[in-house]
């Protein structure tokens, strides 16, 4: 098993916390241990590296940035838990899609120990229930590191969804597992979806908390 560091983060800004990923990622070495970091981000809208424009119909007060992940526009916001993933592919022996399947699955265990049926889309990177998309993923791979990583709908506002279309789909509708009738707290399901994740991507978690 590799090892991983774990920080909970708490509530973080997103472009700060993306600068100190990418910080993160251009100075690693062959033998930095991989992290992953459980946050929360206040709201804004993030823009995938070739989004479209036409995708964000109206943001209103809600900042809008230009990130370097895939995929298309996404919303952040307060309630929903942000799971970003540092890791080295080449010393997981994993390419990317591998990976992302590895995040699919972890939420859909997730859900399935709370008896909730979920489903990953071939064409559309994601896990739904009942066609609603409840978690929302996009990676950046650079020199075979990763960062960015997955956003999980827990107890969150979902009206700013209506201002975008949703990862590029329009009228893509979303979910929260307050509204599937999960009541697991932040951490309660941070510790649940790591744990998924490590069994999945065969890593061995360490636990650090900055809150």
């Amino acid at each position: 098993m590799n090892p991983v560091v774990i920080r909970a983060l708490g509530l973080r800004d997103y472009e700060q916390s993306w600068q100190e990923m990418r910080a993160f990622t251009d100075s690693r070495k062959p033998h930095t241990i991989s992290e992953i970091w459980l946050l929360e981000h206040p709201p804004v809208f993030t823009q995938g590296q070739a989004g479209k424009a036409e995708h964000i119909l109206d943001p209103g007060t809600i900042p809008v940035v230009q990130s370097d992940r895939g995929g298309q526009v996404t919303y952040h916001g307060p309630g929903q838990l942000i799971v970003y993933l540092l890791l080295d592919l080449k010393a997981m022996n994993r390419g990317i899609r591998s990976l992302v399947s590895g995040m699919e699955d972890a939420v859909i265990h997730l859900l399935a120990e709370q008896g909730i049926a979920a489903v990953a889309r071939p064409d559309a990177p994601g896990v739904y229930v009942d066609a609603k998309k409840v978690a929302a993923l996009g990676l950046r791979v650079r020199k075979g590191y990763t960062y960015h990583g997955l956003a999980l709908n827990l107890d969150m506002d979902l009206a700013p969804y209506e201002r975008i279309n949703p990862c590029g789909y329009a009228g893509q509708e979303v979910t929260r597992l307050k509204d599937l009738g999960v009541t697991m707290d932040m951490r309660q399901t941070g510790k649940k979806l790591v744990d998924s994740l490590c069994r999945n991507l065969n890593l061995q978690p360490q636990w650090i908390t900055h809150e």
